[in-house]
């Protein structure tokens, strides 16, 4: 996933691929009945960055930290004991916690609703193209993707009471791509828990809003940027003000390595095995959580510009920007019509 850059209005935030900005009116904020609070960390490989507003800091980092280290202990690949690296070792599968329930539950609903366009089951894809734990360990094959095609398809999972078992030993989760959406949805029922109704919270690039700025009464900015090799100086490519909900994207240009002159982007085709090959750089999804925008923007990005416009446009609770390269190489953008609301303050 890829950052979205956040404009509360210029306060430059370098955060690794993307940019949180903010600008705080010079007022005495004393006077005020809300006071901004701001907290920024690393978590899942990534940072998190969380503005609320409220009366007291009641929010603190180490309740954010102590949050994130109980979902990666459910979520992460990375982690040799999650209970997700716990399942991939299991020949018949585990006892799940919430946290992993949901996100298997809001993955096998999204294999469904994109016809295997999302699928958790790609571990073994992740790996063999280079993008898990351990980095490129060699030239991926095609021998090698045959193989590993029986294991990759989220049918072979299934429940047996609270048991998340499998068909075959070799199938394996790799949930990164819905993750951090849940994560950040989790933090932020963990902020409106608190009675705080005006918040932005921000990890590896998905975003959840809720309320405005205080005490402007503003509604957030958020920039997407430009497809660009540095994530310090890419410009913005436009300026939008969404609802209240989730946001995110999904795009090919950062996360990548070259192999014989190809460009292997870390999208691929569940169903191929293969990197993700059409016109489509970026795909900015807007829905009513980040958990929801997450899991669907990158099944947009392998349907297509056309058939993504025609999903989205299908959903009355999506909304969703794409950029694209012509056929003539150039780099255009669009958006479907419940987006363009979006560029109004």
């Amino acid at each position: 996933m890829y950052r979205l850059s956040i404009i509360l209005v210029a306060t430059l935030l370098a955060l690794t691929a993307f940019k949180l900005r903010e600008h705080i009116p010079a007022t005495d904020q004393s006077q005020n009945a809300f006071t901004r609070y701001e907290i920024k960390g690393f978590a899942q490989g990534t940072t998190y960055h969380i503005i609320y507003y409220a009366t007291d800091s009641i929010i603190t980092q180490a309740a954010i930290d102590s949050i994130v280290t109980r979902l990666d202990s459910s979520l992460s690949i990375y982690k040799p004991n999650s209970l997700v690296s716990q399942f991939n070792r299991s020949s018949s599968g585990i006892k799940p916690d919430i946290h992993l329930k949901n996100v298997v539950n809001k993955a096998i609903q999204t294999y469904q609703q994109t016809n295997g366009l999302f699928d958790i089951t790609v571990y073994p894809l992740t790996i063999g193209w280079g993008f898990g734990p351990g980095g490129r360990k060699g030239q991926m094959t095609d021998s090698f993707i045959t193989q590993s095609l029986p294991c990759v398809n989220t049918k072979l999972l299934y429940w047996k009471g609270n048991f998340l078992a499998k068909k075959k030993p070799c199938v394996q989760l790799d949930p990164n791509g819905i993750a951090q959406g849940y994560s950040v949805d989790i933090i932020a029922n963990f902020i409106a828990k608190h009675r705080i109704i005006n918040y932005l919270v921000e990890l590896g690039g998905e975003i959840r809003i809720h309320g405005k700025k205080q005490p402007t009464k503003e509604r957030l900015s958020i920039g997407i940027e430009a497809p660009g090799d540095d994530p310090e100086f890419s410009p913005l490519s436009l300026i939008v003000y969404p609802p209240e909900g989730g946001i995110t994207t999904s795009g090919n240009y950062r996360r990548y390595y070259e192999s014989n002159g190809k460009r292997i982007s870390h999208l691929f085709d569940p169903r191929t095995g293969y990197p993700i090959q059409n016109e489509l750089i970026s795909v900015t999804l807007f829905a009513k959580d980040a958990f929801t925008s997450d899991a669907y923007d990158n099944a947009l990005m392998a349907m297509g510009l056309q058939k993504a416009m025609k999903f989205v446009e299908a959903r009355k609770d999506f909304a969703a920007h794409f950029i694209f390269r012509r056929v003539d190489g150039t780099i255009a953008d669009t958006m479907t019509s419940r987006f363009k609301p979006f560029l109004n303050r």
